[in-house]
């Protein structure tokens, strides 16, 4: 509970790479991210599926990404693992076509903890010289904190996380 109280100012203060708010109001936001990775689809959706190796581990509940994984079956999990047992199920993995698309419901980080409900979609298609990535994500419900204070913060820690895998994809390196 401390690690999320402090993990809360810090997203909401944090100026971080923006990608696209695509909406925002009391009921929810949108936001979304797109960009040609120079790899092919396969290659691309296979890179996706090793988030513990592209994931930036201040993110995490855990500090090391190394604790994530993710299961690309319907019903699989988005889960980290914690100390002595403990553990986090991030988002439930909800329609999968590799190497097209992989959607995940769940509320990220300190989303989870209030009343929302989140769907990520992660699209990929060929493109020249090589994959168009697109991640989209749509939160609604309640919130302690208007919905919309939350889309720029949500929004530049997902930027982030779309840049490392792009990055780790074409280079072999998130950073």
């Amino acid at each position: 509970m401390r690690r999320l109280r402090l993990l809360v100012p810090l997203i909401l203060a944090t100026p971080l790479a923006r990608a696209e708010v695509v909406a925002a109001s009391a009921a929810g936001f949108e936001v979304r991210d797109s960009a040609v990775v120079k790899a092919p689809p396969d290659r691309v959706y296979a890179g996706l599926l090793q988030i513990g190796r592209w994931w930036n581990p201040q993110h995490t509940w855990s500090g090391d990404a190394a604790h994530l994984s993710l299961d690309a079956k319907p019903g699989g999990c988005f889960c980290e693992t914690l100390p002595d047992g403990g553990g986090v199920r991030h988002m439930t993995v909800s329609f999968v076509m590799p190497g097209k698309l992989l959607r995940l419901d769940g509320a990220l980080g300190p989303l989870q903890g209030e009343g929302l409900a989140g769907s990520m979609t992660w699209s990929l298609a060929p493109a020249d010289g090589g994959t168009t990535l697109t991640l989209d994500y749509k939160v609604g419900g309640y919130a302690a904190r208007p919905l919309p204070e939350w889309a720029g913060a949500v929004d530049g820690v997902l930027a982030e996380q779309f840049q490392r895998l792009r990055r780790w994809i074409e280079t072999g390196k998130p950073e």
